[in-house]
């Protein structure tokens, strides 16, 4: 009898598995082989593998095909063969099996085609129903998501109605409140669906009607009195509509009512925390972190609360707890490092920030790790450290440099500054950051040309800067008698930006020299109020003192100086009115 391609195929392959290394038998498994480590991806384990035995010989091709792959760490060869396998054999072990393969490997495409097919089979399939309804959701299909997850709710099961609202925060305004939308018209189908009605409320508080949320989640309570989500999301959307005094005590209520509801508790403990009710909010998380103390995240909350609340060592034992297992690993070195500085423990200070690795505190706990070197006497060191990590990391290469630019800076290392911000700015000609810090530069050692240029080169950049044109109209205000000019920006900052101290004050200071003392006074009084800074106390006091009011400008200046005793601007000030330079 004359054999098939295919068939013939079959027999080579299965000896040439046979003759492989490590591959005595054939399982079905895709576990590596000694030669193929496991750290080259977690792909299932062959406990619930398809028995091959039973396919036809293409079948049989593809599914070896796809292990043999798997034995050479092609995972993407191995799914495309399985998924064909899927589609050939419509068996749904080897379905099942390469919906695994597909979702170790984020697959979309190849799970939306898996559960399609799945569902033809099985049409109440939960596992398919479930990847369906996420599927459509990330192509924005809310439509079909809906479609998939109402089937889902009419088998008795969890449709994570509460998910999906949650993501919508993610979408445009215009889907969500397709979805919001949808939802209603589902809700009328299913009326008194707690989840739905629980979804609808948090779908109206994304969307800014936290009114419309808070009537509809007070009905929902009237129905379902212990519905723990819905008693939360009352306390959040009381607070958020400024019921705050009645949000602090629903939660009260409710976290004794509840003492188990992590949720509540966390969203209590961080409310308290915004009204600077901070030993309330310790305390909270410090009963949370007993109650949940495998929770990183709590732990974590009572440690940042204790410093705030300077209980230094509480906070101490929390971080460092944290630190040693490994979790929220860089926050807790970062904070540890503050605290060792606060200590005035210099050398353990550097050492915890130099330990903090990556994400959002990296370059923070870096910046404070090189500062405190360089006024330990060590800036070399930490200028070379600086630029030693630019040199592995060029992706992250330009902030490096305005690390190493602010540093030389903030040491009044203005020629070394200037070098490196020159270097930097051939490399990264549009960064924003090291041109400001340039144009800042160039203003300090007294090239107002040089400044002014960088700064017109990054408005050419970003029309409304508003930093930018602040301190273009600032330095054309104290530099040059382009005043009208200089108000114009300063102008545009403050419409840009309005409430701004730094603004306001540099709008005070071009209408004093302007000669317009009664409007200055305005401006100045509210950049005071605001942020009572030792320059801002120079530019009201002086203005004070021209309108007559000599004792109020000797006190705005006292208080000036009792932040910075050796302020430039405040002593030349001083003493250039007074002449003994105190008040």
């Amino acid at each position: 009898m004359q054999r098939s391609a295919p068939y013939l195929a079959t027999c080579l392959l299965a000896f040439t598995i046979a003759a492989l290394p490590g591959c005595a038998s054939f399982s079905g498994t895709l576990e590596p082989t000694a030669e193929e480590p496991k750290t080259k991806a977690a792909l299932p384990s062959g406990t619930d593998a398809a028995r091959y035995a039973d396919f036809e010989p293409e079948v049989l091709y593809q599914l070896l095909a796809a292990e043999i792959a798997a034995q050479r760490g092609r995972y993407d060869v191995t799914l495309v063969n399985y998924l064909q396998a899927a589609k050939t054999s419509r068996d749904k072990g080897v379905i099942t099996r390469a919906m695994r393969i597909a979702q170790t490997l984020n697959a979309d495409n190849a799970q939306l085609q898996l559960a399609e097919l799945w569902l033809e089979l099985e049409p109440d399939n939960l596992l398919a129903r479930r990847i369906s309804a996420i599927q459509a959701v990330k192509r924005q299909d809310l439509e079909t998501a809906l479609v998939h997850m109402e089937r889902i709710m009419e088998q008795g099961e969890d449709a994570d109605f509460d998910s999906l609202a949650a993501m919508s925060a993610n979408l445009p305004p215009q889907q969500r409140q397709e979805l919001l939308d949808l939802y209603q018209r589902l809700a009328e189908r299913h009326p008194g669906n707690p989840d739905l009605e629980y979804s609808i409320a948090l779908l109206l508080k994304i969307n800014g009607a936290p009114d419309q949320a808070l009537d509809r989640i007070d009905r929902l309570l009237t129905e379902q009195p212990d519905f723990i989500p819905a008693i939360v999301l009352k306390g959040d959307l009381l607070y958020q509509t400024g019921q705050t005094r009645e949000a602090l005590i629903y939660l009260t209520n409710n976290t004794r009512r509840y003492p188990a509801s992590r949720q509540l508790g966390t969203l209590y403990g961080r409310i308290l925390i915004n009204e600077g009710e901070l030993q309330a909010a310790q305390d909270e998380f410090e009963r949370l972190t007993r109650r949940y103390p495998d929770t990183p995240g709590l732990r974590l909350s009572y440690a940042l609360v204790a410093l705030e609340n300077q209980q230094s060592e509480v906070a101490r034992e929390e971080l460092t707890r944290l630190a040693e297992q490994g979790h929220h690993f860089d926050e807790a070195n970062f904070y540890l490092g503050r605290l060792e500085e606060e200590a005035g423990n210099t050398l353990q200070a550097v050492d915890y920030y130099m330990s903090v690795e990556g994400g959002n505190y990296f370059f923070p706990a870096l910046a404070r790790a090189s500062e405190l070197q360089a006024e330990s006497g060590n800036l070399e060191d930490a200028i070379t450290n600086i630029q030693s990590l630019r040199d592995v990391n060029p992706g992250r290469a330009e902030n490096f440099w305005l690390l190493e630019v602010n540093l030389l800076l903030d040491q009044q290392q203005e020629t070394a500054a200037m070098a490196a911000a020159d270097e930097a700015l051939k490399a990264f000609p549009d960064n924003i950051q090291l041109r400001y810090a340039r144009a800042m530069l160039h203003d300090t050692v007294g090239n107002t040309d040089q400044a002014e240029q960088d700064l017109r080169t990054i408005l050419a950049q970003e029309p409304d800067n508003a930093v930018a044109l602040n301190a273009l109209g600032y330095i054309l205000t104290i530099r040059t008698e382009r005043l009208e000019e200089a108000q114009r920006y300063i102008e545009q900052a403050l419409a840009l930006d309005p409430g701004n101290p730094a603004i306001l004050d540099s709008m005070g200071w071009v209408r004093f020299r302007q000669g317009d003392t009664e409007s200055a006074l305005s401006y100045l009084s509210e950049a005071w109020t605001a942020y009572p800074d030792p320059e801002v106390a120079a530019h009201y006091g002086e203005a004070l003192w021209v309108s007559g009011n000599k004792e109020q400008a000797k006190i705005i200046w006292e208080q000036g100086l009792e932040q910075a005793p050796d302020h430039d601007i405040l002593r030349e000030t001083i003493e250039r009115l007074i002449g003994n330079g105190n008040p």
